[in-house]
């Protein structure tokens, strides 16, 4: 990014609150694509079925990936992310298709921004801004897949490492403006992003701010790898985000205690983009965009929030109706933070001062 666009981002969140898109997968699956559509030309011959691999779109299909950038930024989008939430070497590998996970990043970069530089040039006074999603993998380096065998783990920090580095990599050269290591269920995983970042911005000699997004898996108010909210903040400020927030998993109603927990502790910008409510007995969610505004814009008005948006279930109409609720309500205003020692295993430690 351009010190004139990172001075162009830090300025739109200084009037007001962002918003980011909705669920890329939602809008696939509302299309009805064929294996066909998956697979194009260039994949006819793949081994294994492709129906699923929503990133492959973005090779295979770029008008549908266009489409539906252009829907969110209609509704009124202010940052949209890539179709690369699976674009690892790692998770294309369930596909046969480890080889592509850079030019899958690159390509898909490439399609947001062509949109996003279309909708700002219809209305030069809203600058609008692509999120290079960095996706959690498949697999997961503080857990063990093998319920006998609690040692065992099928990936490994430096796997992780050099998979997350290429895809940086494509994402960069496609020209994102932001980099969001998002739905992140295992902070060690979130760590060999963040890790492979640094590592690309050196070689770069440039960076770009990083958003950070956790997913609190249930009630229980924390992660998969067992980390609490404040935990899980302490385990990657380091990184210095320009944000910090959690995304998925919940729908607003059982979200909005961990977002003010976030809040309270983090002194960078926080957001929040949750599922349209809990999934329903068919795996689909039910809450409307009327309802899902109607939460969202109290957060907002209670000073929680600084980018706001949608994940599962969630369509261009839930983004308009959560552009209009928080319209003209300012944005959480940083706190500050006394400086102190401060650690995380599953739970927070601070030093007393």
């Amino acid at each position: 990014m351009t010190k004139n666009r990172a001075s162009k981002l830090r300025k739109a969140t200084e009037r007001r609150i962002l918003v980011l898109d909705g669920a890329t997968g939602t809008a696939v699956q509302a299309r009805n694509l064929s294996e066909a559509d998956f697979r194009g030309e260039r994949f006819i011959k793949n081994r294994v079925d492709l129906a699923g691999n929503n990133d492959v779109l973005s090779l295979t299909r770029p008008d549908v990936v266009r489409d539906i950038h252009k829907a969110y930024l209609a509704a009124g989008a202010d940052i949209v992310e890539t179709n690369t939430f699976t674009a690892t070497s790692i998770s294309q590998a369930d596909y046969g298709l480890p080889e592509i996970a850079r030019e899958i990043n690159l390509r898909a970069a490439m399609i947001a921004k062509e949109a996003t530089a279309e909708a700002e040039g219809e209305d030069p006074t809203k600058p609008r801004f692509v999120a290079g999603v960095v996706g959690p993998t498949n697999k997961t380096a503080s857990i063990s897949p093998e319920v006998d065998d609690p040692a065992f783990r099928d990936v490994t920090f430096e796997d992780l490492r050099l998979s997350y580095g290429e895809a940086v990599a494509g994402l960069l050269d496609g020209g994102v403006d932001i980099l969001m290591v998002e739905t992140v269920f295992d902070t060690l995983n979130a760590k060999a992003a963040l890790f492979a970042i640094d590592e690309v911005f050196e070689r770069r000699g440039d960076r770009v701010p990083i958003m950070i997004s956790g997913t609190i898996t249930d009630r229980s108010g924390r992660t998969l790898s067992g980390q609490t909210t404040e935990a899980f903040w302490n385990s990657v400020r380091h990184a210095r985000p320009f944000s910090i927030g959690l995304n998925c998993a919940l729908g607003p109603e059982d979200l909005r205690q961990y977002i003010a927990d976030m809040g309270a502790v983090a002194d960078c910008l926080v957001t929040a983009h949750p599922n349209a409510g809990l999934p329903n007995a068919f795996g689909g969610y039910d809450e409307t965009p009327r309802a899902m505004a109607a939460h969202i814009g109290e957060w907002a008005r209670s000073g929680l929030v600084n980018v706001v948006g949608g994940c599962c279930g969630t369509t261009p109409e839930h983004i308009g109706a959560i552009a209009k609720a928080i319209d003209g309500v300012a944005p959480r205003a940083l706190p500050v933070i006394s400086r102190r020692m401060r650690l995380s295993g599953l739970e927070p430690f601070e030093l007393p001062a």
